[in-house]
């Protein structure tokens, strides 16, 4: 698999240089395999690269700027996008790629598949339950509620107490 990020070697846009500087320095820093792809000097490049970048995704004018990343043929994101996985921490994900054993991004099957199936199932089953049950408040709810009540009482009480201490001493 080959991370292809297709950039404008020749851009006038200082905040393009930005965004493809960010992308390749991310992806080296990763050590993540990639090909620049210049759209900029070769128009098979730009060709390809607007024609593989899905409709739903390309701007208002239809043209899609650099960069633009691609795992193979298959299409991971523009910048945008990008900034996003790696604000998430899931650049792996995004890429297509499996992460590196000691990574703190989680793999894909994992956050995505059933490993959390069972408490999922079980918060739903919860969720059920407490609807049936009608006006009943839940568990958590009613704590957090007695919680509440309870520092507001406090208040009072340290509000009622200062207020007999300035009366006796005024």
């Amino acid at each position: 698999m080959v991370i292809k990020v297709f950039l404008a070697s020749s851009s006038g846009s200082t905040a393009i240089k930005k965004k493809q500087q960010d992308v390749v320095g991310f992806l080296e820093a990763l050590k993540v395999d990639y090909t620049q792809l210049d759209i900029a000097c070769n128009e098979d490049n730009r060709m390809w690269m607007r024609q593989n970048v899905p409709e739903e995704k390309k701007p208002a004018n239809g043209i899609p700027l650099p960069p633009q990343i691609f795992n193979e043929e298959s299409y991971c994101g523009d910048y945008d996008t990008f900034f996003e996985a790696k604000e998430d921490n899931t650049v792996y994900a995004f890429l297509g790629l499996a992460p590196p054993p000691g990574s703190k991004e989680v793999p894909v099957e994992e956050r995505n598949g059933n490993a959390h199936a069972e408490e999922e199932e079980e918060q739903i089953e919860a969720t059920a339950d407490e609807a049936v049950e009608g006006d009943e408040a839940p568990a958590d709810t009613t704590e957090e509620q007695q919680e509440q009540q309870e520092e507001e009482e406090e208040e009072e009480e340290a509000v009622e107490e200062t207020d007999e201490v300035t009366e006796v001493t005024v």
